[in-house]
């Protein structure tokens, strides 16, 4: 079997592969510190409490955007898992082609996602990502990575509100009964998931009038996704797995 790894400026999301099924996930926080053994009993205990024994992971792949974190992490596998990880980075093989300015600026998790949208999908496609940040990459019909924008994630969007105005409180982010709302926690949600919509659709739309990719499929992930992606049509899937798929599909490409 094999354990997928993707970590997030959050959350560490991992997934346990059977060939192309992908068995089960579970989540950890990243921002908490530990150990390389923290780590390792951790991670053998959420795979085994899924009724999978820790000796059938035969290999691990692991997508990062926390470097601080990547010692201990992989120093835990080889000690608890007696493997040594396949780390997304500079020269391995994944099929996309990147061809702007700063190529090993583009994060490892965007890679995968890419990875995966353009091979389960094809191109053009573009890929949003409802992350920490919200990030839309175009993906040409050729597999080339030709560019992207970023932008502030709905979560670092509501949190910047409750920081910086003192009468505004900490809130759920949901969709409200309504845009117009009478009170301030749902108000404040109006703005923040009508906002994200908005800002959704106009950089899609933008996307596709510059690249001249009008046909393009829209692919989103994340998990905040799941509460923009029902609320407009101009995106055309919404996988909340698609970097695990990705990494699967990395591992592919680079095993011997």
């Amino acid at each position: 079997m094999l354990l997928v790894i993707d970590v997030g400026n959050t959350n560490i999301t991992v997934g346990v592969f059977k060939k192309e099924e992908l068995l089960c996930t579970f989540r950890m926080m990243t921002k908490q510190p530990r150990t390389s053994d923290e780590y390792g009993i951790t991670l053998k205990e959420l795979v085994e409490c899924q009724g999978i024994s820790s000796k059938e992971i035969h290999a691990v792949i692991v997508a990062s955007v926390v470097p601080d974190i990547m010692h201990s992490l992989g120093s835990a596998f080889i000690k608890y898992f007696g493997i040594k990880p396949m780390v997304v980075s500079a020269g391995i093989k994944t099929g996309i082609r990147i061809v702007t300015e700063n190529p090993k600026q583009v994060g490892a998790d965007r890679i995968v996602d890419a990875v995966a949208a353009y091979t389960l999908h094809g191109g053009p496609v573009i890929v949003i990502d409802f992350g920490t940040a919200t990030t839309y990459d175009i993906v040409g019909p050729d597999g080339t990575f030709e560019g992207a924008v970023i932008a502030p994630g709905i979560r670092i969007s509501a949190q910047a509100m409750t920081e910086q105005a003192a009468m505004l409180p900490a809130i759920e982010i949901k969709k409200p009964d309504t845009i117009v709302a009478k009170e301030t926690i749902s108000c404040m949600q109006a703005g923040i998931v009508y906002g994200q919509i908005g800002q959704t659709e106009y950089i899609v739309r933008k996307i596709k009038e510059e690249s001249g990719y009008l046909n393009a499929k829209v692919v989103a992930s994340g998990g905040l996704g799941k509460i923009i992606a029902p609320e407009t049509d101009v995106i055309d899937v919404y996988d909340s797995q698609l970097t695990l798929k990705g990494l699967r599909i990395i591992y592919e490409k680079n095993k011997r």
